[in-house]
């Protein structure tokens, strides 16, 4: 198993935050818990960014969709009106 460096850093948290960390994890394992808790946290705010940055682009999609068949629809009745 490949054994990953550690540092050690000081951080600040509100007294509430404490106890609901140590509610949950034992004093030698909140390392552990903080660890995955951030991960995780990135992991979502990644995903989030994502999310928003698919949804940007699927609206400047239809938008762009939508200005070319409204400009070809004339095309599209003239076609049509061969037809009919």
């Amino acid at each position: 198993m490949k054994k990953t460096a550690h540092k050690r850093i000081n951080i600040t948290l509100p007294e509430s935050t404490v106890a609901l960390l140590e509610s949950v994890a034992d004093k030698g394992n909140r390392s552990s818990l903080i660890d995955d808790a951030v991960k995780l946290y990135v992991k979502n705010l990644k995903e989030k960014t994502l999310k928003q940055q698919l949804k940007e682009g699927a609206i400047a999609r239809a938008e762009r969709n939508l200005e070319m068949a409204q400009e070809w629809s004339h095309l599209e009745d003239e076609v049509w009106q061969k037809y009919l």
